[in-house]
């Protein structure tokens, strides 16, 4: 819409010309100009900056989705990886996180999950009484036999 001088208004401007240049161009044009302004901003930022940006983005991001939005991103996730990677990939990827985690935590750290991981396996064995020794219990009862 013009304004009172019969000048368009910077919106108008911006829109026409944004509309122009859209119609002059080809995808390529602008991955052209993202890669460029991707480096340039590489070049004027540090690894705070891009955290920074991130981190705020992720909090937008959660504020405006809900539980059911990121149980479906990630299963659409979990898909296309499965689809492009074979079961090399997720033993390496495994094995990388496994020693990851060993250098990051003690043994208290694998004490812990591991009684925590038997009370588990204690209260499902308690919940389905269906007669059958825990895993729990059997390593208790080998423990016991092995010490004789």
């Amino acid at each position: 819409m013009a304004n009172n001088n019969e000048k368009m208004s910077r919106e108008e401007a911006g829109r026409k010309g944004g509309e122009t240049t859209a119609k002059n161009h080809d995808k390529e044009f602008y991955q052209e100009i993202g890669q460029k302004g991707g480096e340039a901003t590489s070049e004027n930022h540090d690894k705070e900056f891009y955290q920074e940006i991130g981190q705020k983005g992720g909090e937008a991001t959660s504020e405006n989705h809900d539980k059911e939005f990121y149980q479906e991103i990630g299963q659409k996730g979990g898909e296309a990886t499965s689809e492009n990677h074979d079961k090399e990939f997720y033993q390496e990827i495994g094995k990388k996180g496994g020693e990851a985690t060993s250098d990051s935590h003690g043994k208290e750290f694998y004490q812990e999950i591991g009684e925590k991981g038997g009370e588990a396996r204690g209260k499902q064995r308690d919940d389905s009484d269906d007669g059958k020794m825990s895993r729990e219990e059997a390593g208790r009862k080998g423990g016991e036999k092995s010490r004789r």
